[in-house]
């Protein structure tokens, strides 16, 4: 089969991989490789510990909010046209940039269903301005509107760097166990059956390490997916809803791209249609996805209850 484009999703500090991102890869920070430019005079970067106050001051002068995410080059971009035209305007407004995948609370307060999305506040209002990426000239436009309301409502204060929050420090991680750092290291390198064997180790000392546990179950996850071709094997679940094969690499691909409930309906589904020998593979990929979600979110335990209504 052919090479799946899957991304493969980001790796957690904590030595296992990360899947609650969607898939998708961590932002780096801001000024890094990668991130988006650093902050400036007129921009800042903001989570929604911080959001209260930048709305605040937006009775002082006008806030542009620009919503983006790690995977979206589009809104990359479109921050960095907003952050060179902040600064040209020199303090007449803020940019204040909000990663949406790590504030979801800010993306749902301004009803965002994708990335780039961007808003005006002004003395507190939230007022849409545009999805999506507009041409250069168009953005000035937009802007140059925004500036003529704030005006006419007497929202003329300019942005001094003092005004401008100071972002969260970030936490000092404890270093990782030693199999567990090479189990990172491995994943690191691409190297899949270098962390499989890390894992499997600190298990084999410790079976109660249940981070190693789930480290495990997402190496065998990025295993499973690595060869499939993710359309076929989409095609064949679809013409054939009892083939349990399909069901499971179907099922993988989905929690791969952050479809989790999805994936765990299928297999529900799939656990009453069976019995014997395919429904005991069904069970346990289903608990091994359990491992992969982590089984404290809210659809793993949702999941389990829907599960034991199913054998039962």
């Amino acid at each position: 089969m052919s090479q799946s484009s899957q991304p493969r999703p980001r790796l957690d500090v904590r030595g296992a991989v990360d899947l609650s991102s969607l898939g998708r890869p961590s932002t780096p920070p801001p000024g890094s490789p990668g991130g988006l430019p650093a902050p400036g005079a007129y921009v800042v970067d903001v989570d929604e510990a911080s959001f209260a106050d930048v709305v605040r001051r937006s009775s002082q002068h006008p806030v542009v909010v620009v919503l983006w995410a790690s995977w979206s080059e589009v809104s990359a971009t479109v921050a960095g046209q907003l952050a060179a035209m902040a600064q040209d305007d020199g303090g007449t407004w803020l940019l204040a940039r909000v990663d949406a995948e790590a504030n979801p609370q800010i993306a749902q307060a301004f009803g965002a269903q994708s990335v780039p999305t961007t808003v005006a506040v002004l003395g507190g209002q939230p007022v849409p301005l545009f999805q999506g990426a507009p041409a250069p000239d168009q953005i000035r436009g937009v802007l140059d509107q925004v500036l003529a309301a704030a005006q006419a409502n007497g929202i003329t204060g300019r942005v001094t760097a003092a005004q401008q929050p100071e972002g969260p420090a970030e936490p000092e991680e404890p270093p990782l166990p030693p199999l567990h750092q090479a189990a990172y290291d491995a994943l690191e390198r691409d190297d899949l059956p270098g962390a499989r064997t890390a894992y499997e180790q600190a298990l084999r000392e410790n079976p109660r390490d249940a981070m190693a546990r789930a480290g495990l179950a997402q190496v065998g996850l990025l295993e499973r997916t690595a060869p499939l071709d993710a359309r076929k094997a989409r095609e064949d679940a679809a013409a054939d809803p009892d083939d349990v094969d399909a069901a499971l690499a179907v099922a993988d691909l989905d929690v791969m791209g952050g479809a989790v409930q999805d994936a765990f309906d299928r297999l529900v589904d799939v656990v009453r249609r069976t019995s014997g020998a395919d429904r005991d593979r069904v069970r346990e990929r289903l608990v091994d996805l359990f491992e992969v979600v982590g089984t404290d979110d809210p659809r793993v335990v949702a999941a389990r209850r829907a599960l034991a209504s199913a054998l039962y």
